[in-house]
């Protein structure tokens, strides 16, 4: 490698500084700014000189002080060690971080994104002399009781394996060496590097055809998201956006979580990093750490490096996906990310579009989601991976003009609208079903083992959403004339929508039961609603009046079926056989 290139600052203005006499460096190389050695990244060049965005406060650096170049674009270390790790935006490990230097890290730290000392058992996949090309699978590391560390041949690498054997190695150790055709040997290590702003590639993309279950029942009943799918959550502050990005990074469906806390209020971070110890993976019964990564990029950190850390996110979970996992990436929020793209294009001077934006909002923000989808990966054997993004916005004031909320909505398949009004209801999630919507509907059916079931629930979802639609027309008729004008069937209606409202889509994140609904308990609950709403039609047409069928005892029980645990959803099913007993005894009454 030639020598490093070092120039010199002309200019600090907040975390953008200029350098000249970087002649022959290149855009999104990793420099080192100051006498502090602080990690930027070059982000505009004009003759010889360079603009660098600073991942560190820039207080106390200066004009003439050195520059040097990396020579290589900012990258994530990827191996081993990355699961239950928690790291800010440009990949510092701040657990050992915090053991090294106590609460506050020294500026320009040089600590690694991955363990240096810890050895891992490496197990072979392959023998001495098999031909391998990027992507191969050459080996695995049991990196938690959960995650099988597949170890795959870097990407642009291919030839023929030699010295490989199992044994304990460190990320740094070469555990085989593959010589190429004409001869060049490449060690390959448990460890590779992948610039952040690259997707990594995949053989082939396919289409996202599977429920990515998140035991969220407003989510999975009615606005699904798929595996591979892509999701945004926007909503005025206050309406639950932080509560439901936990809520899915705790129960979604995923092999692989990647939660990236972008520009976030530190305390919220907090929870989370407190919270994923203790909680357990309902399908492990592990701690939830053991298949989760944590990016914590809270607001009062750099403003640069807040920016990079979306791209690191991504970058770890594309690096699963290839595995052949199923992977969810949450970021909260993307809004944070646009505006620190927003300051440090003001830093540079460069011309501003909708609300003082870049012009190329739009376009990272699609490239962005675009990384997201269902692939077959690189490498032998075969493995299909998806990645799924949802991503949380946060538009000033709750306007949903804002540019970050429509670009993001150019782009991506599912909208969950979160609504104030709801959230000052104390109805959560606060998702709003007649503004929200999902281009994956289709998925629902195929999510059941039973094929009847799975399209008998997808007529009910629009049989609900047809009530709940009429519930909104109604109540424009009750508040001009009053609920004794309706007839008694929209009464019915107005009042089995807001069995549908309160005891099937209002869910409480904090309860042990109720924070988690399996598909076959949503079923269950829905169709339980639904038939009290058949059978009372049938109830009205023999002459029963709404208020004797309103006051039955059942009532109850239907209202509080969603404490029911999975392991009895049966007593759901039994409470359909009391709502027709007891609306048998309403038709002998009115017989009689």
């Amino acid at each position: 490698m030639a020598d490093k290139k070092v120039g010199r600052i002309v200019k600090v203005a907040g975390p953008v500084v200029v350098a000249e006499g970087m002649t022959g460096v290149r855009m999104y190389d990793v420099v080192r700014v100051g006498n502090l050695n602080l990690i930027g990244e070059i982000v505009e060049l004009h003759s010889d000189r360079a603009s660098i965005q600073v991942y560190e406060e820039t207080t106390g650096i200066g004009p003439g002080e050195p520059v040097t170049d990396t020579q290589a674009p900012l990258s994530v270390e990827l191996g081993p060690g990355l699961i239950e790790s928690i790291y800010d935006g440009i990949q510092r490990p701040l657990n050992d971080l915090v053991e090294a230097e106590g609460e506050f890290m020294s500026r320009g730290n040089m600590l690694p994104g991955l363990n240096r000392e810890k050895k891992w058992h490496f197990q072979p996949s392959v023998k001495d002399g098999t031909k391998v090309a990027s992507g191969d699978v050459i080996g695995q590391v049991q990196e938690t009781t959960q995650i099988s560390h597949k170890i795959m041949v870097p990407f642009g690498i291919s030839g023929t394996v030699h010295k490989i054997s199992e044994g304990d190695y460190t990320v740094e150790q070469t555990v085989t060496v593959c010589t190429a055709e004409d001869g060049t040997e490449t060690e390959i290590k448990l460890m590779q590097k992948w610039p952040v702003r690259s997707a990594r590639q995949p053989k082939a993309r396919l289409t996202p055809d599977t429920l990515l279950v998140t035991g969220q029942r407003v989510i999975d009943s009615f606005f699904p998201v798929t595996k591979g799918g892509t999701a945004c959550v926007p909503g005025p502050f206050g309406t639950g956006k932080t509560v439901v990005q936990h809520q899915l990074a705790k129960w979604v469906d995923a092999d692989v979580v990647v939660y990236v806390g972008c520009g976030e209020r530190g305390n919220e971070m907090t929870d989370v990093l407190m919270e994923f110890p203790e909680l357990k993976d309902p399908r492990s019964g592990e701690p939830l750490m053991k298949r989760s990564v944590l990016i914590a990029n809270t607001s009062n950190m750099p403003v640069a490096a807040r920016e990079a850390s979306v791209y690191t996110g991504i970058t770890i979970a594309e690096y699963f996906r290839d595995m052949g996992y199923v992977v969810a990436l949450m970021a909260d929020s993307t809004s944070r990310w646009a505006e620190a793209m927003r300051e440090i294009s003001t830093r540079l001077e460069e011309m501003p579009a909708e609300e003082g934006y870049p012009a190329y909002l739009a376009a990272r923000i699609a490239a962005f989601y675009e990384r997201a989808g269902r692939v077959i990966c690189l490498g032998n054997p075969e493995r299909e991976g998806t990645l799924s993004i949802i991503g949380a916005v946060s538009p000033p004031g709750g306007d949903l003009s804002d540019s970050v909320v429509q670009a993001t909505l150019h782009v991506v398949k599912v909208f969950w609208s979160l609504e104030g009004r709801l959230a000052y209801q104390r109805h959560f999630p606060a998702i709003s079903w007649l503004t929200s919507y999902s281009f994956y509907k289709d998925s629902l059916k195929d999510c059941f083992e039973d094929k009847e079931q799975g399209r008998e629930m997808e007529k009910m979802t629009v049989d609900a959403m047809g009530l709940l639609e009429q519930e909104a027309e109604l109540l424009e008729i009750v508040r001009l004339v009053g609920a004794e004008a309706l007839s008694p069937t929209d009464r019915l209606s107005l009042e089995t929508s807001r069995s549908i409202r309160e005891d099937y889509l209002h869910q409480n994140a904090f309860h042990e039961v109720d924070t988690h609904t399996s598909m076959p308990k949503q079923y269950e609950m829905l169709k339980t609603i639904l038939h009290f709403h058949k059978q009372a039609l049938v109830a009205i047409e023999a002459g029963v009046e709404t208020a004797d069928i309103f006051k039955l005892a059942v009532r109850e029980d239907i209202a509080r079926a969603k404490y029911i645990p999975q392991a009895e959803i049966n007593k759901i099913a039994d409470i359909r056989k009391t709502i027709e007993d007891q609306m048998k005894k309403l038709h002998t009454s009115v017989v009689t």
